[in-house]
């Protein structure tokens, strides 16, 4: 991030109570999690992610964002590491993930896991990210939000 960006932005951790349609932008503004329901989103607010975010300093919105899972000692996987558009490219997505790997509940687990595209491999690799996994095989069920089984 430029120095003339730096105090620009604030980090914030928890989701604010009054920026709940920041969230939804910034949620709205990346293909996968586009169609997100505001009641899904407060489901989403109530569990147990932690939510890592980069604020306007002057307004206080937020414009980027990591959120992640973990148990704190084997597991944590990230998730909606996103940067609304009109901000990529101040380095805001390195500032919430450095952010998020520093915290306590994150630095202490053994593996930190995500998706990425496979164009976007060499941001995560700073932090040691790689697709080399030791054969490991992501598997997935899928199953319709509105109608869990």
């Amino acid at each position: 991030m430029p120095a003339s960006d730096a105090g620009r932005y604030v980090l914030t951790t928890g989701v604010p109570a009054d920026r709940f349609d920041d969230l939804m932008a910034l949620l709205g503004s990346a293909w996968w999690s586009a169609a997100r329901t505001p009641e899904e989103v407060r489901r989403l607010i109530a569990g147990p992610s932690l939510f890592f975010f980069a604020a306007e300093r002057a307004s206080g919105r937020l414009v980027a964002m990591a959120r992640v899972l973990t148990d704190g000692v084997y597991k944590a996987m990230v998730f909606d590491v996103i940067v609304l558009p009109e901000h990529q490219g101040q380095g805001l997505g390195r500032l919430v993930m450095e952010e998020m790997l520093r915290h306590p509940a994150v630095r202490g687990a053994q593996h930190v896991e995500l998706y990425c595209l496979p164009e976007l491999e060499p941001f995560y690799e700073r932090w040691g990210f790689t697709g080399e996994i030791g054969g490991v095989r992501l598997i997935r069920r899928t199953q319709s939000p509105k109608n869990p089984s």
